[in-house]
């Protein structure tokens, strides 16, 4: 199955950056939103990625033209009806990628393809939602999406090859670097990464070391490019503690509890780069 027009739900910094590496692939983007604010605000940061690409030489104007051309934005699902694969990129909360999936699976042509870029909700759970559980994948693109080679593509239960093989092509087609993956909660990078990043803070609040130098520490012992600590800001620590509530209710192992101090600094709204404070000020 060839997939010319992808759709997108969710234009916010996964949904754009999806859109951006489909749309200079050659490929049709629907990217859809509630509001048309966020929209414009997607299609705008998209532009402004291009425009730093054509900065370092990495694009011509002309492509950068052509790309944006290929990006139709909507708050109209009616709109993703042209798509042979259709990517839930909508914020990590269970019951707003239920909804959503159940709405486009009633309106979307039998044969087109329906992909959760989850990063720790259960593909196979999420496909029951839908009449197409054969049909339905794991898409899991990493942040910034222009820039990752990585994309986890999980398989469901019930997903079929023809879905994994056609998704996968298409992630290759983006210039990417696939690997597939069981459903299982986390897939492969974040059951091993946020666990990590949970550790760093029991180490920051057992006062063990200081931030700046546990992050310096991983840097410099581990060849890590950023430490665990300001990657934390930069996911978000709303979004670590709740796939570590995801990982502790799924497994039922006490190792995967949040740490105390990420919880604290969650319930103070100190959610890190997208609030201005995290662990640390920006």
């Amino acid at each position: 199955m060839a997939i010319q027009t992808v759709g997108i739900i969710g234009a916010g910094t996964m949904g754009n950056g999806i859109a951006q590496a489909c749309a200079v692939a050659g490929v049709n983007v629907v990217m859809v939103d509630i509001a048309q604010a966020a929209v414009d605000k997607g299609v705008a940061t998209v532009a402004g990625s291009l425009d730093r690409l054509i900065k370092k030489d990495k694009l011509t104007s002309a492509q950068k033209d052509a790309a944006l051309a290929l990006i139709r934005g909507s708050t109209n699902y009616e709109d993703l009806k042209s798509a042979e694969l259709v990517i839930e990129a909508a914020t990590e909360n269970h019951a707003l990628k239920l909804k959503i999936l159940q709405q486009i699976d009633a309106m979307l042509a039998p044969e087109a393809i329906i992909a959760s870029n989850t990063s720790s909700i259960s593909i196979t759970q999420l496909a029951a939602a839908t009449s197409r559980p054969d049909r339905f994948i794991g898409m899991h693109f990493f942040n910034p999406v222009p820039m990752m080679a990585l994309v986890e593509i999980i398989r469901g239960y019930l997903t079929s090859d023809a879905t994994h093989d056609a998704v996968k092509a298409l992630a290759e087609r983006l210039g990417k670097s696939p690997i597939t993956v069981k459903n299982a909660p986390g897939f492969v990078v974040n059951r091993i990464l946020v666990p990590m990043i949970n550790e760093a803070f029991f180490v920051l609040a057992e006062g063990i070391a200081s931030a700046e130098d546990i992050d310096a520490g991983m840097k410099l012992g581990c060849n890590q490019p950023i430490g665990p600590l300001a990657l934390a800001d930069m996911i978000g620590l709303d979004v670590c503690l709740a796939v570590m509530e995801v990982y502790l209710e799924q497994f039922g192992d006490s190792k995967y509890r949040p740490c105390p101090l990420l919880k604290e600094m969650v319930a103070a709204g100190q959610l890190g780069r997208k609030t201005g404070r995290g662990v640390y000020t920006y």
